[in-house]
């Protein structure tokens, strides 16, 4: 792209038109003779109603070596197609600083803001990195903008010190959950919920006043009930820690009864616990906790809960399915008994 070899020697008198017709064609031309202000930017017009962008990215080549910074800023600010190819141009080759000091200089400052904002992905260092966000925070930036640097500043800088004082604590020994689970991974750099998911692992239980604690995570950064939830849930769930998991749906009223609660919906809860290998025993209780009937089913069949399909059966008073049902538990089991004792009920008024 842009291999447009300027011709310095060649004596055509072609107007800014004959010149971008020849470039479109692949021809030999010249733009050094191009010398006066007018001129130059007729060329730039011209290559602009080509709709080229090769034409038009090589004519603000040669306009950036032949104009000073601040008369080509100021002529492409009235030439917003051309200016478009000089940004992407500018991004492309790696140009920030000019591309910085240009934005700046037409005024759009929150581009020119994001632009040094990005610079961060080249720093190498999270020190050095971490302090180089901290001077973005007062860039003109819109405020969701701002508020996103800011969280990135303060959840790196965050990092920082969890990875420090858990190298130690590792280290040490001092620990049950990490001589059991050793880190596979530093914290460093990772996205917000993974740091969540962490400190749920290592740091479950611990006070709010600590940084590596789950609840400061959440309060700090604002990060929803439900968000907070699922990732709690995985986290617990993979070290098994059962009574963990039972906690976190349990809630009490004011006249301090208790009942479970899942804003995510018991259904997730299912799958996720599935997934983290839990028993039987473990997984048809939030089974059991299930809305729909329909859906509860399906996920007792599933999972192999035939203590709640046998239930629901029964309360639906569906004879046909409990039969059916009979054939695909165990010989002689415990459940096979329970369903026979069920059918065998005169009390019960099937529907089928």
């Amino acid at each position: 792209m842009w291999e447009y070899a300027f011709i310095h020697d060649i004596s055509f008198d072609w107007s800014p038109l004959e010149t971008v017709r020849q470039m479109q064609k692949g021809r030999m031309y010249s733009l050094e003779r191009f010398r006066s202000l007018n001129d130059k930017l007729h060329l730039m017009d011209e290559a602009v109603r080509t709709h080229d962008g090769n034409v038009i990215t090589a004519v603000l080549i040669f306009l950036k070596k032949s104009l000073s910074k601040e008369v080509l800023f100021r002529e492409l600010e009235y030439r917003q197609v051309a200016l478009q190819h000089f940004v992407y141009y500018l991004k492309e080759t790696g140009e920030q600083k000019l591309l910085l000091e240009m934005l700046k200089a037409l005024g759009r400052t929150e581009e020119a803001a994001l632009l040094q904002y990005k610079e961060h992905l080249n720093i190498k260092g999270q020190v050095k990195k971490t302090e180089y966000l901290k001077n973005c925070i007062g860039l003109p930036l819109a405020y969701d903008d701002a508020t996103f640097v800011k969280d990135h500043y303060t959840l790196l800088d965050r990092q920082i010190i969890i990875e420090e004082n858990d190298k130690r604590i590792e280290a040490s020994g001092q620990m049950e959950v990490f001589r059991k689970h050793p880190r596979k991974a530093s914290i460093l750099l990772m996205p917000l919920v993974t740091t969540l998911y962490y400190s749920c692992f290592y740091h479950y239980g611990e006070s709010e006043g600590t940084f590596s604690s789950p609840a400061n995570l959440k309060k700090t950064f604002k990060i929803s009930d439900k968000q907070y939830l699922l990732t709690t849930l995985a986290a617990r769930a993979k070290l098994k820690a059962w009574k963990d998991v039972d906690t976190l749906f349990t809630t009490k009223n004011w006249l301090g009864y208790t009942k479970k609660k899942a804003p995510i919906g018991f259904h997730r809860v299912v799958d996720i616990l599935h997934k983290n290998n839990a028993p039987v025993e473990v997984i048809q209780e939030y089974v059991a906790l299930v809305d729909s009937t329909e859906l509860r089913l399906n996920l007792a069949s599933k999972y192999k809960c035939h203590n709640i399909v046998i239930d629901t059966y029964r309360d639906l008073k569906d004879r046909q399915q409990l039969v059916l049902y009979r054939d695909k538990v165990e010989k002689n089991s415990q459940e096979q008994r329970k369903i026979d004792y069920i059918l065998s009920n005169s009390q019960i008024r099937w529907k089928n």
